[in-house]
């Protein structure tokens, strides 16, 4: 077991530094930010200092030697249009962007869990074709298309919700939320739910797939033979043994609804990583892209490293199979 883990935390590190390599090279390449920060009446004295202020004078490999130093001690650059640390400044977005993953996994589960079992366990009625027509339907619609329709429904015409923003937020340990106000959860209903459609068809399908095997098994049909009510079947029996693979699967896709809401808190105006990361990619701030790549290498690396671990202790055959490999 230690021996795997090992393993593992070694891989990870080999992941990070490559990716750290080929996310640093990819934004130096990408046009020359000092162009877009100083002023177009600047002399070539200016221009060649606010280069030097920024360390762009560097040939890249020191810089990026630089910049592997500094990472080592959580230390990814200053940014070039705050002036301040970047992952400071990923930091105070990374609240806004974290309830709204949440609030859309929570959506996923509420809706997704439910309608796939049901459609699993109900396959030939009418009512289970509509759900998973339905669910072809979400994971097809372009994310971007959904969330300005939302817009025009509930916030144009109907007047139900705003169109963007976060609303008010309230201070909870230090950290502003906006899911504990009422005008806060008003401005999240569109963009989490703009968020969770493709993430509701991806668990309707696990949860119905789940529930069609295990449906025909021996011990739902002892259940039924003993008298037990469906829904002490479906909760008791059924729902325990589906729920692993949905569970891995949520975790795995949690990662990519935190790292890659770009397009959902672009549309709603949602102040979060996303928008940051679009904001500064317009402005050439390469610290901050570079931070928020790398951030976004982090949170997959470690939740696929912690699924790993997970997956050791809920199957020791895994553990087997790595001393024999």
């Amino acid at each position: 077991m230690i021996v795997y883990l090992i393993n593992r935390v070694g891989q990870s590190l080999f992941v990070l530094s490559a990716m750290s390599l080929i996310v640093f090279v990819g934004i130096y390449v990408i046009g020359d930010p000092v162009q877009i920060l100083v002023s177009p009446e600047a002399s070539a004295e200016e221009i060649a200092q606010v280069r030097r202020n920024l360390g762009l004078d560097l040939s890249l490999p020191t810089q990026y030697l630089r910049f592997l130093s500094g990472a080592t001690s959580g230390d990814l650059g200053s940014s070039f249009v705050y002036n301040e640390s970047a992952i400071v400044v990923i930091l105070r977005h990374f609240p806004a962007t974290l309830e709204l993953a949440l609030a859309a996994m929570f959506i996923a589960i509420a809706l997704g869990i439910p309608l796939g079992v049901w459609a699993g366990i109900r396959s030939e009625t009418f009512s289970a074709k509509a759900i998973m027509a339905a669910s072809t339907v979400g994971a097809s619609l372009p994310t971007f298309w959904v969330g300005l329709i939302l817009i025009m429904c509930f916030a144009v015409y109907l007047g139900w919700l705003p169109a963007s923003g976060r609303g008010a937020t309230r201070s909870v340990f230090g950290v502003e939320l906006s899911i504990f106000t009422r005008d806060g959860l008003a401005h999240i209903i569109l963009p989490a739910l703009n968020l969770a459609l493709f993430k509701v068809s991806l668990v309707i399908r696990l949860a119905r797939a789940g529930a069609r095997e295990i449906v025909g098994q021996e011990f739902i049909k002892f259940a039924r033979a003993t008298g037990q009510s469906p829904a002490r079947i479906v909760l008791g029996h059924l729902l325990k043994n589906i729920m692993i693979p949905i569970v891995t699967v949520l975790g795995l896709e949690f990662g990519s609804v935190l790292a890659f809401s770009v397009v959902t808190e672009r549309v709603f105006s949602w102040p979060g990583m996303g928008n940051l990361l679009v904001r500064s990619l317009f402005l050439l701030d390469r610290p901050i892209v570079v931070a928020y790549l790398m951030l976004t290498v982090v949170i997959f690396v470690v939740i696929n490293f912690t699924v790993d671990v997970i997956y050791t202790f809920l199957d020791p055959r895994i553990r087997f199979s790595a001393k024999a490999g």
